[in-house]
């Protein structure tokens, strides 16, 4: 894609499901990928299996001077930062209110909203001293839906989906373009936990319900053109059927 090509994107949550699905995505369609994760040895791995236009940094979202730090490390890779994809995310802790503990409720805060804020405080910098970039969170249903047991999750999530609506309406003058990405229930290790938690609707489903990686990653590309720009400041679904048809799923 003539969007891709060339670019340079950083990805937060790098090394497995979405976020590695996304990066390989990428670097496909000729992009340099800036893999962001704390497992390092993980995305290590990806970034050596795609080759030197991709780069590894071993990175917790829920610090700001790391978040920092792998954006300045892309800047002076790669010389700009076109895109970031704050994808980086946790489902637990998954429970009632009053029993989930004050530390698991809030590092999933910290994780899912607080990550989402790092990152784009340290590329909106780079990206406004451009002219040009694009910013997108990945959401969830769960973000306008409240599920029994998933406080946490739909609060953080909701949380994220507001700061990327702000941070469109700050920056969407400035030549930058800010979404959101809801994927639906995706088959990765996250749906593993929910189906392992039995609780809620979602950890009914079958592992055949759930759409593959590669779906959402695809829908990022797709997102990084002008076609999607009537979504601008808004989350594109990847539970509507027209979405679908314009990214080319099936």
């Amino acid at each position: 894609m003539d969007a891709i090509k060339g670019k340079t994107v950083l990805i937060t949550g790098a090394s497995r499901g979405i976020g590695e699905a996304a990066v390989r995505a990428f670097a496909k369609a000729g992009a340099n990928v800036v893999l962001a994760a704390r497992d390092t040895a993980s995305i290590t791995a990806i970034a050596q299996d795609i080759g030197p236009q991709a780069i590894a940094i071993g990175c917790d979202v829920t610090d700001a001077a790391q978040v920092q730090a792998a954006v300045d490390q892309a800047v002076s890779r790669f010389g700009g930062l076109d895109i970031l994809i704050g994808n980086a995310g946790v489902i637990e802790p998954i429970g009632s209110i009053e029993a989930i503990e004050p530390a698991d409720w809030s590092r999933a805060v910290d994780v899912n909203l607080k990550g989402v804020f790092h990152g784009m405080r340290a590329a909106l910098p780079v990206m406004q001293a451009q002219g040009h970039g694009t910013i997108i969170t990945i959401s969830s249903g769960a973000a306008h839906n409240p599920l029994d047991g998933w406080s946490a999750y739909c609060a953080s999530k909701a949380g994220a989906a507001m700061l990327t609506a702000c941070a469109h309406a700050e920056n969407g003058n400035k030549g930058l373009r800010i979404m959101g990405l809801s994927p639906g229930t995706v088959a990765t290790d996250m749906q593993r936990v929910i189906k392992a938690s039995g609780v809620g609707p979602v950890a009914k489903l079958d592992w055949e319900d759930h759409i593959p990686a590669d779906w959402p990653a695809r829908a990022l590309l797709w997102m990084c053109g002008a076609d999607a720009d009537d979504w601008l400041g808004q989350e594109v679904s990847l539970r509507d059927e027209t979405i679908r048809r314009r990214v080319g799923l099936t």
